[in-house]
């Protein structure tokens, strides 16, 4: 299935399964087919989160734009809970 075939996730969905598949592939227990393409689906589900936060981004610069408010964002770091 190619990526116009997938279905789309909400961003906390996306982000949860994406979770699952570092997870998976970090236990090290992943035969190398298997690793290769849970890659895949990692770098599809990173691509979904990446293109609706920043969907969120544009939405909340035009929203204070139209408020006559310049938009500021802020790079952070999101630290690991392990």
């Amino acid at each position: 299935m190619d990526d116009s075939q997938q279905p789309e996730l909400s961003f906390e969905d996306a982000l949860k399964k994406l979770e699952q598949v570092i997870a998976s592939m970090e236990g090290g227990k992943v035969p190398l087919a298997e690793l290769v393409t849970q890659f895949e689906e990692g770098n599809r589900l990173l691509k979904q989160c990446q293109g609706r936060l920043k969907e969120a981004e544009l939405k909340i610069e035009q929203l204070r734009q139209a408020e006559g408010k310049p938009a500021k964002f802020e790079a952070f770091e999101v630290g690991r809970e392990d």
